[in-house]
C-alpha cells in the first residue's frame, strides 16, 4: 500500500500541469551553480523535469541541458515554454541517453520520487566517470514567523517534511547515500505572491491533487483565512535546498 500510495502521490501532477507551469517557483540560479561546480563539464541532465521549472533555469545559465520527463501533460508544458530545449519522455528507472553521456544529473523536487534501487544503476550508467548527482528542493523559509504559521495551518499533506528550511536535511540525506559522501547546502530564493496566487500554488502540490474533493476544499479554505491579511504583492521567502552527490 506504501508504494501504491507514492505512486498515486507522484503521478498526480500531470492533472495540475497547467497550473504547476504557471505557478510553481524557479530554482536559484547560484544554487544551481553550487550544484555544477564539481561536474568536470556541463552536459546536464535535467530529470524528472516537470513542466521545466530547473530547465530553465539551467538554460539561462547557458548550460547544455537535456530534459527527461515522465508525464506526457508535463512534458508538453515543458516543450511549450522552452521549445529550444531537447526534451525527452522518459523516466528515472528507463532514462532514454546512452552510456556516459552526461556529466550531472539534476533533478528539482523529484529525486524523492525515484526508486532508487532501479534508478541508482541508470543514474551510474549515463553519468561520465567523476560526475555530479544533485537533488535540488525549493523549501519554505519556516524562520519566517507568517511561514511557520502557515505550516502549520496547511498539514502536512500540503507542507511536509521536505518543504521547510528546517527539516528539509534531514528529509533527504538518505536518498543519495548510496553514492557516496554527500553535501548539502541552502541558497536564499523567493517568488512573488499574492494571497490568492500562493494558494494556487500550495494547491499544486501531490497531497493536495489527491485530496477528496471536500477535503481539498476544506483544506484550501484554511489556508486563505490565515493568508487573508496578507494584502497585494508580497515574497515569499524560499530557500533553494541542494544535495550534492560526487560519483566514483
Amino acid at each position: 500500500m506504501e508504494h501504491d500510495a507514492r505512486r498515486q502521490l507522484a503521478s498526480s501532477f500531470g492533472a495540475a500541469a497547467a497550473d504547476y507551469a504557471e505557478h510553481r517557483p524557479d530554482y536559484s540560479p547560484a544554487a544551481v551553480r553550487w550544484a555544477l561546480a564539481a561536474a568536470p563539464s556541463p552536459r546536464v541532465l535535467d530529470l524528472g523535469a516537470g513542466t521545466g521549472k530547473l530547465t530553465g533555469t539551467l538554460a539561462a545559465l547557458g548550460v547544455d541541458v537535456v530534459a527527461v520527463e515522465p508525464d506526457p501533460a508535463m512534458l508538453a508544458e515543458l516543450r511549450r515554454a522552452l521549445p529550444g530545449v531537447r526534451a525527452l519522455a522518459g523516466r528515472a528507472e528507463a532514462i532514454p541517453l546512452p552510456d556516459a553521456s552526461v556529466d550531472a544529473v539534476l533533478a528539482g523536487n523529484a529525486l524523492h520520487w525515484f526508486d532508487l534501487a532501479v534508478a541508482g544503476p541508470e543514474l551510474a550508467r549515463v553519468l561520465a566517470p567523476g560526475g555530479v548527482l544533485a537533488g535540488l528542493w525549493n523549501v519554505l523559509d519556516d524562520r519566517v514567523g507568517w511561514v511557520a504559521g502557515l505550516e502549520r495551518i496547511s498539514g502536512s499533506a500540503v507542507i511536509g517534511p521536505r518543504d521547510t528550511f528546517s527539516s528539509w536535511r534531514a528529509a533527504t540525506a538518505g536518498l543519495a547515500a548510496r553514492f557516496g559522501a554527500r553535501e548539502q547546502a541552502e541558497f536564499p530564493h523567493g517568488q512573488r505572491r499574492t494571497a490568492e496566487s500562493l494558494v494556487a500554488t500550495l494547491a499544486t502540490r501531490a497531497g493536495v491533487l489527491v485530496m477528496p474533493a471536500l477535503e481539498r476544499e476544506a483544506t484550501l479554505g484554511r489556508i486563505r483565512a490565515h493568508l487573508a491579511d496578507m494584502s497585494g504583492e508580497f515574497v515569499l521567502p524560499l530557500l533553494t535546498g541542494v544535495l550534492r552527490v560526487r560519483t566514483p
